[in-house]
């Protein structure tokens, strides 16, 4: 089941050795983990908003999720320090490829006109961001069991040392890019 680790394991390691003009095959860029993160502004009106969430984001991942809780006092927001204002999850190992081969493979040709994923959306440091704007494109959510249509975050960190060797590493692994920037 896990196609784009073996992809990656045998394809892709000798391909971007190649392209970047490694020497060391440790040098080459991998992904180390993906986070998937949501935050729940009306967790302070709608106390069950949380619980949904964390029910959303653990069928999303397949593994448990950790609530966030507000790190400062925000009088404008209304936040109070601890409160819980959002859902995070944390995937790595054979989770994480899974979890890489579904969002390629099933949910970014869901998604309605999409044109490839911005190459500005990766930092400096060779990590992706994507930012959803609803979680109904993923196969596990049911469009009629949810109580609101929320947006989430994933963040694919990597070991690239920089944008091109990061976005070298992305196209490889099959993730499509915007062809006009």
């Amino acid at each position: 089941m896990a196609r784009l680790k073996d992809k990656y394991n045998s394809e892709v390691k000798e391909k971007l050795m190649k392209e970047l003009k490694l020497d060391n095959i440790y040098a080459v860029p991998r992904v180390i983990k993906v986070a998937i993160n949501v935050g729940v502004g009306e967790a302070l009106v709608n106390k069950k908003a949380i619980h949904n969430v964390q029910e959303q984001i653990e069928l999303i991942a397949g593994q448990k999720s950790v609530v966030t809780l507000a790190r400062k006092s925000i009088a404008a927001f209304k936040i109070r320090k601890g409160v819980p204002i959002g859902v995070k999850v944390t995937l790595r190992g054979e989770r994480m490829y899974l979890f890489l081969d579904k969002l390629i493979n099933i949910v970014i040709p869901r998604l309605r006109d999409f044109r490839g994923i911005l190459s500005k959306s990766i930092d400096q440091h060779g990590n992706l961001n994507i930012g959803f704007t609803e979680q109904t494109i993923f196969p596990e959510i049911e469009y009629d069991k949810i109580d609101k249509i929320r947006g989430l975050e994933i963040t694919i960190v990597t070991t690239a040392k920089n944008i091109q060797s990061g976005k070298k590493l992305f196209e490889m692994l099959g993730i499509p890019f915007n062809k006009v920037n």
